[in-house]
C-alpha cells in the first residue's frame, strides 16, 4: 500500500504544466473527449481553474449523478491538494472513513479515483482535471494517462 501512494505522489511530481489558461483547458479537454469517444467509455469530463469551470463534457451513457460525483471529488482535491484516487488509497491504508479522519462528509467530498490537480511548475496547485463514469482506478488512470500524453506533445 506505501508502495501506492508514493506512485500516486510522484504521478503529481511528474505532471506539471508549464502554464494553463482557457485554450490549454479546451486542448486538453477536447482531446479527453476524443479519446472517451474512440473507447467509447461513459463519462463525465470537467476542468477547472480555481471554482471557474473551463471544460465539461458528458458522453452518452452519463447521468446527473456524474455531474454530483464531479463536484464531490473537485471539493475534496481543492481541499488536499492531492488526487482524489491518492486521497481514496490514503484513507484506505489508514482504516479510517473521511468522516472519521477529517470531520467532513462523505456525502460532500468523494476519496474516490478520478480528480486531478493542475500543478503549474514552480507554483502549485491552480484547478482541477476530473473524470466521472468508469470505476475509481480507471478514472484515475485516463486522466493521469489523458495530462501524461498533453504534456509530452508540449515538449
Amino acid at each position: 500500500m506505501e508502495e501506492i501512494l508514493k506512485n500516486l505522489l510522484e504521478e503529481e511530481q511528474e505532471l506539471q504544466f508549464t502554464r494553463f489558461n482557457e485554450t490549454t483547458a479546451w486542448q486538453l479537454g477536447t482531446q479527453m473527449v476524443e479519446h472517451a469517444m474512440r473507447e467509447n467509455l461513459p463519462v463525465t469530463i470537467d476542468i477547472r481553474r480555481g471554482e471557474h469551470q473551463l471544460f465539461h463534457y458528458s458522453m452518452p451513457g452519463t447521468s446527473l449523478d456524474n455531474d454530483e460525483w464531479v463536484k464531490r471529488k473537485v471539493r475534496l482535491v481543492n481541499r488536499f491538494g492531492h488526487s482524489s484516487f491518492y486521497m481514496g488509497q490514503m484513507l484506505k491504508h489508514k482504516g479510517k472513513r473521511i468522516e472519521e479522519s477529517y470531520l467532513i462528509s462523505e456525502s460532500e467530498y468523494a476519496a474516490h479515483g478520478g480528480c486531478f490537480p493542475i500543478i503549474i511548475k514552480e507554483t502549485g496547485m491552480i484547478g482541477t482535471v476530473t473524470v466521472s463514469g468508469l470505476p475509481q482506478e480507471e478514472d484515475h488512470r485516463f486522466v493521469v494517462q489523458s495530462i501524461r500524453e498533453f504534456l509530452a506533445k508540449e515538449k
